[in-house]
């Protein structure tokens, strides 16, 4: 039977393919068992499992960072209002505040400069939600007009707070490149859920922006992120975090914050269980020629 293709562009799916044709070479005889804790931003979590840039969820997104504050994991958080803003601080998460491109500079700039005063522990702007799926004007979100921001404000904005500053969007090595000339601390690997159709999977350019920034910046991948297993392979290629939304949405509507923090554990588990199969006591132990693709 032929294999069935995907739908044309479809970059979710696309994604999935090309985490499905990375295989995993065993390195049992003498590893130990593994210790999963990542630095981020200048903080320790017990994974580096984070929360998607989730927004508007009708749990509440409180609930949302709670679950993430129970699994000692970094919590990024997407749009919403600087009363929620407030609202998911007050958790205890460690709270990344990911920000629109508003057409607006002052709508930023009170974000960041909330996600500041309320304790967040780093802020950014997904900048891919700029363009439309379908031409190339500024787009509308939830009522709100956006912008493409240009590198002269991009650089502003940055500057404007002491907090790390991330990058949602990037997608190749020259943004990487542009993203470390201007300060930022990271990025996110992403295609906003295939908002950009024909997209390259993330996890396919994390070894080439690896190489290009070095440790200059701190690479989180976004989208498509299901499980342990393909937490594992994004490290393995080089990447500090990933970020999962999808994977969290029934378990965070069953069974509210916990149900999202017994998700992120269990798929830490799972982390755990190949880094101990490929010889990984750490994270930055985990050698990147374990990996090894096959026609996709």
């Amino acid at each position: 039977m032929a294999t069935e293709r995907p739908l044309r562009g479809d970059s979710v799916e696309l994604n999935r393919r090309y985490l499905d044709h990375l295989l995993v070479e065993g390195r049992i005889i003498g590893a130990v068992h593994p210790d999963a804790r990542a630095e981020l931003f200048g903080h320790t979590f017990a994974t580096p499992i984070a929360t998607a840039a989730l927004s508007h969820l009708k749990q509440g997104m409180d609930s949302f960072a709670r679950g993430a504050l129970l699994a000692e994991a970094l919590c990024f958080y997407g749009m919403g209002s600087i009363e929620e803003l407030k609202s998911v601080l007050a958790t205890g998460a460690k709270v990344v505040k990911i920000i629109k491109p508003y057409a607006d500079p002052d709508e930023i700039y009170q974000r960041i400069a909330c996600a500041e005063e309320c304790g967040a522990i780093a802020v950014g702007m997904d900048v891919e939600h700029a363009v439309n799926v379908r031409d190339d004007r500024d787009s509308v979100v939830v009522g709100h007009q956006m912008k493409l921001p240009t590198l002269e404000e991009l650089k502003a904005f940055i500057s404007s707070t002491k907090l790390p500053f991330v990058i949602k969007g990037a997608l190749s090595v020259q943004d990487a490149l542009r993203c470390a000339d201007l300060g930022c601390k990271g990025i996110i690997l992403s295609h906003h859920n295939s908002l950009m159709r024909w997209a390259v999977p993330p996890t396919m350019m994390v070894s080439e922006i690896r190489k290009a920034v070095g440790k200059r910046l701190t690479i989180i991948v976004d989208g498509g992120i299901e499980d342990g297993f393909d937490a594992f392979k994004a490290l393995a290629l080089g990447a500090d975090a990933v970020s999962v939304g999808r994977a969290l949405m029934q378990p965070l509507a069953e069974n509210g914050a916990e149900g999202l923090a017994d998700t992120i554990r269990a798929m830490t588990d799972e982390l755990k269980a190949m880094m101990v199969r490929t010889g990984s006591e750490t994270l930055a132990s985990i050698d990147s020629n374990v990996i090894h693709p096959i026609s996709w």
